[in-house]
């Protein structure tokens, strides 16, 4: 892809993403690349090949919103409980200093930050310990499921759910310690509070 090309389906993917996120169009109007295209003022193949990411990472289904039922939301964070929660056990034996400092940086970014960086930083956070299981299977189903996890990510900072960053330096502190159990318990108990946070708040 270009770079013109690879500019132009960031942002078509983006907008998109950020759009279905902030509630933007209607939940079952289908979105076709016409419509998308005349609406962000761009062509239609980076517009086809951001519909195509968001499908892949389940925002999108059949060309429309993907509104996940309660029993979704269930099956997708036992996925992140599966994942994450052996990540988490796996870097208390194997994290590099430089990743456990970004993981500190993080926690003090959510203690101190704006919503906006304390977005950015509850991302970094998770894909940082996915990513020094140096697992690439584990990581690839991880990043296909990005957008619909940012949904559940938005919703607990933004709505400011109780604990969230105290929990977040509890695992980075089990990590540092090398208690791997320890640091998977915290994370599946920690994702435990983002599901049930976010069936309580997600309106369909």
């Amino acid at each position: 892809m270009k770079k013109k090309d690879m500019h132009a389906y960031t942002y078509a993917y983006e907008s998109i993403r950020d759009q279905i996120l902030n509630g933007d169009f209607e939940p079952h109007v289908k979105l076709t690349e016409e419509m998308l295209a005349e609406k962000l003022g761009i062509s239609r193949t980076p517009i086809r090949s951001a519909i195509a990411k968001l499908e892949q990472e389940g925002l999108i289904r059949n060309k429309r919103i993907f509104i996940p039922t309660e029993n979704d939301m269930r099956h997708i964070f036992q996925v992140r409980m599966l994942i994450e929660g052996f990540a988490a056990k796996y870097c208390s034996s194997s994290i590099t200093e430089d990743a456990l400092n970004r993981l500190k940086e993080c926690v003090e970014i959510g203690f101190n930050g704006t919503i906006e960086d304390i977005m950015q930083a509850n991302h970094a956070f998770h894909q940082i310990i996915v990513q020094e299981t140096k697992n690439p299977m584990m990581i690839d189903i991880i990043d296909k499921m990005q957008s619909i996890i940012y949904l559940f990510r938005k919703t607990v900072v933004w709505q400011k759910r109780p604990h969230l960053i105290d929990e977040h330096a509890n695992i980075v502190n089990a990590i540092e310690d090398k208690n791997g159990q320890l640091a998977q318990d915290l994370m599946v108990e920690h994702l435990k509070k983002d599901l049930e946070f976010s069936i309580s708040r997600i309106k369909y």
